[in-house]
């Protein structure tokens, strides 16, 4: 590059702000050649007498190019779709380029949302798990997902239920205590009614659990603690869990019945949501709970809890069964001889 093309250049650069130091290493020549053609006046009266053109450059070709019409469509279907899931569908589909510029192109199309300022309240390894049901609605019917995050750790365990009731409520923890191979000293809930009975807190009074999850509680050895009302803002690392399983895991995905539903989703927390970067913790949650959190937790209960509330029958099902008196059965001969003797 040499000449006028090379003090158009020279030109370009002054007038976007550089300095003439960085004008000369980026052209490669000496400083005191660009100050001779700034200072002299030679620069101007050379270059005033026609309009500068400026070649734009030309668009450098990117890997994601060639996906643009895939990511558009699915972005067009299900907006909400993060980078990440769309980095696992392309790449799939024979994508080999890097994340970045995926993310760049998608950040193009839907702009980052703000990050959440609110400071959340920090548990110790081991001290706390949250707990909450949340809806979903499915071709089938609605089925309800009970999640469990460990306080801590944001480990994330997550199974849906065709109901939303004390006994899958116990299953559930039961499963999930499983999962994470001990409990935690402690469990929140929301005002679930399965677990609270009622909550006068607000007005001086005490929380009432439910005596037979008391009971449950007291099996498994954790505590029972509950969110005041209307403060669930309280129990945030269980609540954006269930925004964030609803936008990673449900949103845009297709189903064939609840064992694929469930499938689905323990294929999902093994190979997502427990081993990303969690934005919170700056780490993947599986990697902290071995950690720090797992020799912590209290063991598991020799054996599943026994309920003392006996489960009655669906209704229109109760048959009672019709008790008769027995009757002792003889042969035609045992009779004839009875008669012979009493004749």
């Amino acid at each position: 590059m040499h000449g006028r093309e090379q003090r158009v250049l020279l030109r370009h650069y002054l007038e976007q702000g550089l300095s003439k130091v960085e004008v000369a290493a980026r052209l490669g020549i000496s400083r005191r050649t660009v100050y001779y053609w700034v200072n002299s006046g030679q620069l101007d009266r050379e270059l005033d007498d026609e309009p500068v053109r400026y070649k734009p450059r030309p668009a450098v070709a990117r890997k994601v190019n060639a996906f643009r019409g895939v990511i558009e469509t699915r972005l067009s279907e299900y907006p909400k779709l993060s980078a990440v899931r769309l980095f696992d569908e392309i790449r799939a589909a024979g994508y080999d380029g890097g994340y970045t510029q995926l993310k760049q192109f998608v950040r193009q199309v839907r702009p980052t949302p703000p990050a959440d300022p609110v400071v959340r309240f920090e548990t110790a390894p081991g001290q706390q798990a949250q707990v909450d049901f949340a809806e979903f609605r499915l071709p089938w019917g609605k089925r309800y997902a009970l999640l469990v995050v460990l306080g801590y750790s944001r480990l994330l365990w997550l199974r849906f239920f065709t109901r939303q009731t004390m006994a899958v409520l116990m299953r559930g923890l039961e499963d999930a205590f499983a999962f994470f191979g001990g409990v935690t000293s402690e469990l929140l809930f929301d005002q679930l009614k399965a677990v609270i009975v009622d909550d006068e807190r607000l007005d001086g009074g005490r929380l009432l659990e439910n005596p037979e999850f008391l009971r449950f509680a007291a099996h498994w050895g954790f505590r029972i603690r509950a969110c005041r009302p209307y403060r669930a803002r309280t129990k945030g690392k269980v609540e954006r869990p269930i925004s964030y399983v609803r936008q990673s895991f449900f949103y845009g995905r297709s189903f064939l019945n609840d064992e694929d539903l469930n499938a689905q989703a323990l294929s999902w927390m093994a190979r997502t949501a427990n081993v990303r970067l969690h934005r919170t913790i700056l780490e993947a949650p599986a990697a902290r709970f071995e950690r720090d959190e797992r020799a912590l937790l209290r063991p598991l209960a020799l054996q599943p809890y026994r309920s003392l509330v006996v489960q009655a029958p669906p209704a229109g099902k109760l048959r009672l069964r019709q008790v008769l008196p027995s009757v002792e059965r003889r042969s035609l001969a045992m009779y004839d001889r009875i008669a012979g003797v009493l004749a």
